[in-house]
């Protein structure tokens, strides 16, 4: 006859036999997810902006206000103010006077001296160049310039005229520009001719 505690004992074994694999059934799902490594879904690449095109360009000044802009920078601050003020464009106009001898308004004032005109169109958005830059005694410009090409003094301007001669135009304000270009070694000469020369066979400009 069989013991009343080794029956006791059995069915009580059982019990914790199937209690383990019903809670090893339920938690191994579990282990197996963090055993699973994640990995993260693949990001599209960012959407670049496709650049927009430039609005189209409006068309060419007439040529008969670009001729008079350049031509009144030699004289009249008056006609020059008319003139920008109704074309804003023309402060940075530039006029071939022929044979490449190209000019603009700004450098019309240089190389005569004309302080105010070209002091207002520097305020009406023209780009400073070497020679105004010389005519308005502007030292520290020039010698920026003639670090970056020691022969830049070389180079004729408008007509032919040279650095030096747009800082003597700049008067006493230049002056300082004036005595550093012969400090440097740079030749006293107000005026080189022009190397450009119009295409074979074309008859000079008037």
């Amino acid at each position: 006859m069989k013991s009343p505690v080794s029956r006791r004992l059995f069915i009580l074994s059982s019990a914790q036999l199937l209690a383990g694999g019903s809670l090893l059934g339920l938690t191994r799902p579990l282990y197996s997810d963090q055993d699973t490594p994640v990995t993260a879904p693949h990001s599209a690449p960012p959407v670049k902006a496709q650049p927009k095109s430039p609005p189209p360009k409006p068309p060419t000044l007439a040529p008969d206000k670009v001729q008079a802009a350049v031509g009144q920078a030699h004289r009249s601050l008056e006609n020059v103010m008319k003139l920008v003020e109704e074309t804003p464009l023309l402060a940075n106009a530039c006029w071939d006077w022929g044979g490449g001898d190209f000019e603009t308004p700004l450098q019309a004032a240089a190389h005569t001296g004309q302080h105010a005109i070209a002091e207002y169109l520097l305020r009406k958005g023209a780009r400073l160049d070497v020679y105004a830059a010389a005519m308005l005694g502007q030292l520290d410009f020039i010698k920026a310039v003639l670090t970056l090409d020691p022969q830049a003094h070389a180079i004729p301007g408008p007509h032919g005229f040279t650095l030096l001669h747009c800082a003597l135009q700049g008067g006493e304000r230049a002056e300082p520009v004036h005595q550093w270009l012969l400090a440097q070694g740079v030749p006293d000469v107000t005026y080189r001719p022009l190397p450009f020369v119009g295409p074979a066979g074309a008859a000079p400009a008037a």
